[in-house]
Parts: C-alpha cells; sequence; structure tokens
C-alpha cells in the first residue's frame, strides 16, 4: 500500500513547500484537488501543458505520486448550460492529467438536482441512467488520453452501493473506468450498523475494478446521522479492508481524509499499525 493524504488537509504553505512537507511525513502519493489548494489555479483555461509540466516536476523532486485528480463535479445536474460546463471541466481535467502523470481522474456520483444533495429521486433508476448516459462520454474521452476514471460510490448519491456501481461498470463497459473504494462513505445513519457486511459485499462486487482507497473514520450523533473524521478517531475497523488490500492490491494508492495538521500523523500511524500487523 502507498499511503497519501489529501493535499488540500495539510498545512497551508506554498504549494512547493506543502508538497516537500507531505514527502517530509512520510506520505507516498496525494489527492490533488486544484481548487482547493490556495495560489493553484484550476479554470480549465488555466489547465496548460506547461501548467501540468510544472506541477508535475514538483511531485517528482519530492516523490509524491499525484494518486487522483479530483473533478468532483455533478454529472446528473438538470440545467443543460450548467452540465455542458461540467462537461468541459471533466474534458479539461482528463486532459491536463493525462499530462500531469496522475493515477486517475476522480469523482462521486451527483444526485438529479443542481443543489447536490440527497433526496429520494437519486435511487430511482432514471436517475442513474442520466449519470450514466453522461458517465459514458466523459469515459470515452478518457480512453482517448490514456487516463483512468474513477467513480465513488456514496450513501448520499446516485451510485449508493456496491450494486449500483457494478450495474455502471457493466453498461459503460470500459476499461478505463474504475471505482474509488470509501468505506465510510457507503454508510449512513440507516445502515452504519450492518457495516461490516456492507464492506465484504463491496469487496466481493468490485473488488477487481477497485483502483484506489479512501481511508477515514465516523462517529454517530445523537440523531444517528454520521460525522466523518480522521482514521482511529471513531468506530471503524480496517483489518479486513486492509487485508484485502495487502492481499490482493498491495501497492495501491490510499489517502487519509478528514485529517487535519495535528492529528494526521497519529490517523496515519494507526492505519499503519494495522496493516503491518496483517
Amino acid at each position: 500500500m502507498q499511503l497519501g493524504i489529501r493535499l488540500h488537509d495539510t498545512a497551508e504553505l506554498p504549494f512547493e513547500e506543502r508538497i516537500a512537507l507531505v514527502h517530509d511525513m512520510g506520505y507516498k502519493c496525494g489527492h490533488l484537488a486544484l481548487s482547493k489548494i490556495k495560489g493553484l489555479p484550476s479554470a480549465p483555461y488555466a489547465l496548460t501543458p506547461g501548467y501540468a509540466m510544472y506541477l508535475r516536476r514538483v511531485f517528482e523532486k519530492n516523490n509524491v505520486d499525484v494518486a487522483v485528480l479530483g473533478c468532483y463535479l455533478n454529472l446528473a445536474e438538470p440545467v443543460p448550460e450548467k452540465l455542458e460546463s461540467i462537461r468541459n471541466k471533466y474534458i479539461a481535467a482528463i486532459r491536463f492529467a493525462s499530462m500531469l502523470g496522475a493515477g486517475m481522474v476522480g469523482t462521486e456520483t451527483g444526485a438529479p438536482n443542481s443543489e447536490y444533495k440527497y433526496d429520494p429521486e437519486c435511487r430511482t433508476e432514471w436517475a442513474l441512467q442520466s449519470f450514466i448516459k453522461e458517465l459514458r462520454g466523459i469515459v470515452k474521452y478518457a480512453e482517448e488520453f490514456g487516463v483512468m476514471f474513477a467513480i465513488e460510490p456514496v450513501a448520499k448519491h446516485i451510485v449508493w452501493n456496491a450494486d449500483r456501481a457494478k450495474q455502471v461498470l457493466d453498461e459503460v463497459d470500459s476499461p478505463n473506468l474504475g471505482i474509488i473504494f470509501d468505506p465510510v462513505n457507503l454508510l449512513d445513519g440507516t445502515n452504519y450498523k450492518n457495516r461490516e457486511e456492507i464492506f465484504e459485499h463491496t469487496i466481493d462486487l468490485l473488488g477487481e475494478r477497485i483502483i484506489m482507497i479512501h481511508l477515514k473514520d465516523f462517529t454517530v450523533n445523537y440523531d444517528g446521522t454520521l460525522n466523518s473524521v480522521g482514521c482511529g478517531i471513531g468506530e471503524m475497523n480496517y483489518e479486513r479492508i486492509l487485508r484485502f488490500v495487502k492481499e490482493k492490491k498491495p501497492f495501491i494508492h490510499a489517502t487519509l481524509e478528514n485529517t487535519t495538521p495535528e492529528n494526521h500523523a497519529g490517523c496515519r500511524d494507526h492505519i499503519l499499525k494495522i496493516y503491518d500487523s496483517i
């Protein structure tokens, strides 16, 4: 496992100093979300070859991989003008990733409303088909540029479980489409007590197509809703998931989420202790 971190969760420093610090902290890779890092342009017109090559040099100098270039926009946006803008941003991200040398472009799976929020329509077949229709075109573009594209199932989005994700993989039918496995994102207030069964089913059904792991934890509020927190702070048991990683995906990129500059080391050590014990 090549452990990394979301770059926007690290200390706010000038970009080159930030990546040097990521290396010094012992991380092998980073999740790059351009719009979340101060000083880095993210508009499509700024994503030039020169910009990609500059970033690539900085990462290579510090022996840090760009595990994923995040482009978390709503491919089920119902307003045509907004959807066209989103398509163009995905296309620009894919083109940029090909020059940057990123492991993949990653995204979640949206909602059939402009607010990008959960409502019961997320779980309908028509919402799923609207997402697949747009995804198919984006993945085709990724194929042309030799870029991997990965979707991340989330309980509150259109692709909310492993079965929906498998349907997407089957219908899009592309070797360039993979899965980002974020175990906590598959949970909500209705199913978290069954999490071990959910994780086991996800690994059984999607394991071959999982190309990245996100690592975080969760706590439960008084009203039954969940909070995402750093690893080792909540209720997650990562032994089964890390056993799968060690046995089947030994060099996979895995990034910590929901850390802070103050607690990242404890979260990192918690995960590595489990991994090393397997």
